[in-house]
């Protein structure tokens, strides 16, 4: 089980921010269209980044391991969502734009394909079903600032 947190700024509308196992932190905001100032990625946007970020790093060491040399690589993320609240994602596109000398077309698709299928956890999470429970408690003050 992983465990993490995401605290609210409360200088800010919709801010958040978090800190990550290895001490990084990120911020998420509101669109301005959603009332938020825009500061950072909007979640769905995360989610985005997430699944191309995920299949990125598999790629690029399957095709290391391949022996392939990979001097440049750009993700193409697209997402259609439905039109109606909550406006689920209703398909995702990542596109695997590589660059380097001599790759290999079949190995670039072998990566691509082993990642979807095998490697990427983001990827296997929005493939298959997911359990997602939600539940809200009241804590002091003190009390959630100790929750680290």
């Amino acid at each position: 089980m992983r465990e993490l947190n995401l605290d609210w700024n409360p200088k800010s509308p919709f801010l958040f921010e978090a800190e990550g196992e290895n001490g990084m932190k990120m911020q998420m905001d509101a669109t301005v269209k959603a009332g938020g100032e825009g500061k950072a990625f909007s979640p769905k946007q995360m989610l985005m980044f997430s699944l191309a970020g995920c299949t990125g790093i598999d790629v690029l060491g399957i095709l290391r391991k391949m022996r392939q040399e990979v001097t440049g690589y750009r993700l193409v993320i697209k997402g259609w969502e439905e039109d109606e609240l909550p406006k689920a994602f209703t398909r995702l596109v990542v596109e695997h734009v590589v660059s380097g000398p001599n790759l290999n077309q079949d190995s670039v698709d072998r990566a691509v394909k082993l990642s979807h299928e095998k490697y990427c956890g983001v990827s296997a999470s929005l493939e298959n079903p997911v359990e997602v429970e939600m539940f809200g408690r009241i804590a002091s003050a003190d009390e959630l600032a100790g929750i680290k």
